[in-house]
Parts: C-alpha cells; structure tokens; sequence
C-alpha cells in the first residue's frame, strides 16, 4: 500500500540565471564598436539530477548527479563597418 505519489522521489527546481549585455560605441561616420559580455547560470546554482526511483535497494530516494554547467562568462568585441 504506497501513495498515489511519494514526497521522496521528486526532483529539485530549476534555479538558473543568465544575463547578457550589449555596448554598442560609434567611432566614426559607418564604423562602429560593440562590445558584449553574456553569462550563464551567473549565480553558480547547481540543478541536480532527480533521485534513484528503483524501490526496494538502498539507494531509493538518493540523488547523485548534476545536471546543467558550471557558471559560464563569455566576452565579445566586434567591428561594425
């Protein structure tokens, strides 16, 4: 006799934030300067996996894996002619 569902084998939520942003500089008449700087996952939060689901061993319930990347910077310059 279990639970239509059990409280234990429900995976956490997504916590995850990316930002971007765009400078965009005028030099000269027709030339122009961007600059862009992107972050993803730019807190570091980690999103684990959902837990084991096999009832009856030992690790039921147990999660054991991370699923999205470490926090990732990325930076741009591009000449516009």
């Amino acid at each position: 006799n279990s639970p239509r569902t059990l409280g234990d084998l429900r995976a956490p939520g997504v916590a995850n934030l990316d930002l971007s942003g765009v400078k965009n500089t005028r030099l000269f008449e027709g030339l122009t300067l961007q600059f862009r700087a992107e972050a993803f996952n730019l807190f570091n939060h980690p999103q684990f996996g959902p837990p084991d689901t096999a009832l009856g061993e030992n690790t039921t319930g147990t999660i054991s894996s991370q699923v999205n990347a470490p926090r990732e910077l990325q930076f741009a310059v591009k000449l516009l002619f």
